[in-house]
Order: structure tokens, then sequence, then C-alpha cells
């Protein structure tokens, strides 16, 4: 991709933005004309839920969009608010002890929904990883907190944990938990190592617990360093936030968190991508990827298979609106300055800005705490491919470790060197006066596109095998590139490069 994006003519732009939008628009309502053909048989399979809209269905298949909204209507909504409201309070009357009154309530909201014996859990890891921490060794501290992070996996653990609750959904609260609380067990011991807070060692140990039990982000993010935290919070309780602003903010911010949460709910009654994904038959059934030459057509590709594809990763993004936008609110509200919320998948054309753009938290955490400390870049290529394949081993060993996870993490890693390289290769001297000789502006833009469609049709094959497992991605790639290689590919590619053209315009106006 060029470093200087040239503007091209308006009716070009305005033709790629009519096809991607129409595209998407064709692709959803393929989806749910599919959905509604095939409802009985998805009712009496995955058992299809009441909808919140008279004749839809609920497709409640997404574990975690049905997790997170259950535990939000039980409990998680209400804690958040509370900490909300003492947030405000305490900065009114007494900024100074703001701190501490949000880390008490924090840890009582934690023991309300884990119980003691799942915040014992934690207080166990937490004081393990501030005993390494003191030694001062990051070798060290990251053996401490992989060990730690490992007890998910361990299944004599996990019996006896799960015979502390009396559901399931409560056992993998505390899963979830102990797996976000690990990132931040890592960030504070290292962080130690390098350069520790200039402070007493029981003041040392009561950031640690204010920064773990930090409710908005306990249970599932935003990720913020405690570096970041610790500081900023310092600077908020030295400061009187009370600003008459407030109120505002919090209404703006609200109505947009359930503007996203009414469009994820929407998705869901319209089109049951979930329940669809989860059984091959009903994806070998999406027609019509694989028909005769003859009888394909543009408008045919644009079908329920495509829906399926950009339905999946459009709710994932909508999802995580509402689940990261509602704890960034009362972040910012308590003085911390959350990661960005993650920018929308259609523009999204190539793996570097999708690890960038979608989790920013993770990828800051990724590249301060194994990327950089690796060597990163700066040691020569070898360096940098070795940095970038340990950080999203990591990832794959946080999520789970399982199968898909591994192809998924290969195919990134792999995605990722790839595009590295063909912009090293672009960049050397030989080749960039070729370019510039001999190609306008406008057409280097037109020529990055084009290697973008490429690029993000391996993305969507990624995304699809860690959102709907190996069987899916097997499925796409066979019908787009094995059985469709000429007639269903090349339009595909056609329509991923207007996707392109629009994201590099979104883009360039975006810091």
């Amino acid at each position: 991709m060029p470093s200087q994006l040239s503007p091209l003519p308006w009716p070009e732009i305005f033709f790629y933005w009519l096809l991607s939008l129409g595209s998407h628009f064709y692709s959803f309502y393929q989806l749910h004309k599919f959905s509604k053909e095939h409802e009985a048989g998805l009712q009496r399979e995955f058992q299809l839920e009441n909808g919140l809209f008279k004749s839809f269905k609920r497709d409640p298949s997404d574990f975690e969009w049905s997790f997170w909204t259950e535990w939000a209507r039980k409990s998680l909504l209400w804690t958040l608010v509370g900490h909300g409201v003492l947030s405000r309070l305490a900065a009114i009357f007494h900024p100074k002890l703001k701190v501490l009154a949000l880390t008490m309530f924090d840890f009582l909201a934690a023991s309300s929904l884990l119980g003691f014996k799942g915040v014992g859990v934690l207080l166990l890891q937490l004081s393990v990883a501030f005993s390494a921490a003191q030694l001062r060794k990051p070798s060290w501290a990251w053996i401490t907190n992989l060990l730690l992070l490992s007890t998910i996996h361990i299944q004599p653990l996990q019996d006896i944990q799960r015979g502390w609750y009396s559901t399931e959904e409560e056992y993998y609260l505390l899963l979830f938990s102990v797996a976000v609380c690990g990132l931040r067990f890592i960030s504070f011991s290292l962080e130690h190592c390098w350069s520790p807070l200039e402070c007493s060692r029981v003041a040392h140990l009561f950031w640690l617990f204010s920064y773990t039990f930090y409710h908005p982000f306990f249970y599932n993010g935003p990720i913020i360093t405690f570096k970041a935290y610790a500081e900023q919070m310092r600077k908020s309780a030295d400061e009187n936030s009370g600003e008459e602003s407030v109120f505002g903010y919090v209404l703006v911010r609200s109505v947009r968190v359930i503007l996203w949460w009414i469009l994820a709910e929407y998705m869901i009654h319209v089109m049951y991508m979930h329940s669809i994904h989860s059984n091959e038959t009903y994806i070998e059934l999406l027609p019509p990827w694989a028909l005769e030459p003859e009888m394909i057509s543009a408008p045919c590709l644009l079908s329920a298979s495509g829906g399926l594809a950009l339905a999946l990763v459009q709710f994932f993004y909508v999802k995580y609106l509402v689940l990261f936008g509602l704890p960034s609110m009362l972040a910012t509200l308590d003085g911390l300055i959350p990661p960005k919320l993650p920018r929308c998948v259609s523009i999204m054309h190539s793996f570097t800005g999708m690890w960038r753009h979608f989790d920013e938290g993770l990828y800051r955490w990724l590249i301060r705490y194994i990327y950089v400390p690796l060597g990163g870049s700066r040691h020569g290529p070898l360096s940098k491919v070795f940095s970038t394949g340990v950080a999203f081993a990591f990832v794959c060993f946080w999520h789970g470790g399982q199968d898909y996870l591994r192809y998924w993490a290969l195919m990134n890693w792999a995605g990722v060197l790839v595009e590295n390289a063909i912009r090293a290769l672009f960049a050397s001297s030989r080749l960039h006066s070729v370019v510039e000789q001999n190609f306008s502006l406008a057409m280097r833009r037109r020529c990055a596109a084009l290697l973008c469609a490429f690029s993000t049709a391996m993305l969507i094959l990624s995304n699809l095998v860690f959102l709907g497992g190996t069987h899916v991605g097997r499925i796409f790639w066979k019908r787009v590139f094995i059985q469709g290689w000429s007639t269903v590919a090349p339009p595909m590619l056609t329509f991923l490069y207007c996707f392109a053209q629009v994201g590099l315009e979104r883009t360039s106006s975006q810091p």
C-alpha cells in the first residue's frame, strides 16, 4: 500500500461505495431468506428462541453473546452502573479517596458474582505473581505467569472449580476472569521488573489489587497496561473531574451502546448465521457457490453463502462494540484512556490493520510485552518473523490452544509476514523508482486495492476459521478457490476490491 493515497474521481468512489453497500445488503437478504426457509429444521436442532419481534425467532447459538447478555441482565449491568455512580460521587465529594472506594466496591462486586472460592483463586494467583515480580527478572516473571495461565487447562482443577458452582455459566465466568487477569499479572510483573512505581511494597500491592479487580475491565476487557492504569488513576485522583459535561457524555455514549445492542439483536432475529454455521449440512445447502459456469452471475455470488461470511464477521464487530462500549465509557469517567473501540471490519483490508485496529488494547499489550522485548523489527527480518510468531503463539495459547485456533494463528502470522514482505519489496529503491516512473498516484492506489483484495479474501478465511471452526473455513476454501476458481473467485475478488477501495478511502481520513 502506498504511503500517499491519491484521491480518486468522485464517480469512481461513489461506484465503489454503491457496490460495497449493495453487496452487503443483498447478501444479508439472501441469508435472511435461507434462514426463514429452513427455520423449522433449525428450530428442531438448535432450539431457536421466541424473538423480541413478532413472527421472528431468535438465534441464541452465539455462546459469547448469549453468555454476556444473560449476565448483564442478572447482575453485571447493575454492578457496572453502581461503579459509575460511585465514581462520580467520589470525584465530586472526595477525589483523593476515589481509587480506594472504587477498589473496595469492585472487589465486593467480583466476590458477589464469583463467590469467595472463585475470588480466592484470583487472590492466590495475584499473590504468586506479585511475589515473582519482586525478583525483578522478566524471564522468571514470564515462567510464573504462564504457569498460572496454564491452570485453566488442567482438567482435575477444572472439575474441582466446576463443583463450586450450580451452573456451567458461573464456572465460565471464573474461567474468563482468570484468563483476562492473567494478562494483567503479566503486565504488572514486567512493568515492575523494568520500572517499578516509586512507592512502598504495600502500595505496589494495593495498585496491583486495584488494577486486577477494576470492574469495567475485569471480566472481558478491553486490555489496558498496568503502567497506564496506575498513572492515569493517580492523575484522576489528584484532579476534581466533576465537570458538568459528564451527563451529556454519558447520555450520548449510552444511546450509542443501546443502538449497537439493538442492531446485534436484530441481526440474530433475521439471520440465523450461528445455527447455520454449526451444521455442515446447512452450509452445504447454502446457494449457489458451485453452480454451472453458465449459471453463475454476480448477484448469484452475493447469496446466502456470501451473506453468512459477511454476517458472521459483522456480528462479531457489533458484538464487541457493545461488550467494549459500556466498559470504555465508565473507564473514561474514571479518568482512564481506554483503547479505541473496534474499527468496522468491512473497511479492514489487511491482516496488519485487523490486528492493529480491532482490539487495540490487546495489540498494544502484545507489542509492549512480547514483540518489542524479543527484538521486533530492530534486529532484522528474522527477528521480526520470530517476534511476530511468538506473539501469535501466545494469543493462540491464551484463547485456549484448540486445533482451529492453531490454524487461525498460523494463517494470521503468515498473512502479516506476507504483507510486510510485499511492503518491503515495494519500498526497495529499485522497484520504488520503477513504480514512480510508470504509475500515477491514482493507478498505484488501484494496484494497492487489488493486492488488498487478495489479502482480504485470506483475512475472511481466517476469520471464518476463528468464528466457525475449521469446517467452515474448509468449505469456504473448497467452494471459492477449488471448485469456483474460475467462476466464483474472480467476481468475489472484484467485490473485495471495491471493499478495499472504500477501506482505503475511510482509513486515509482516520488517525
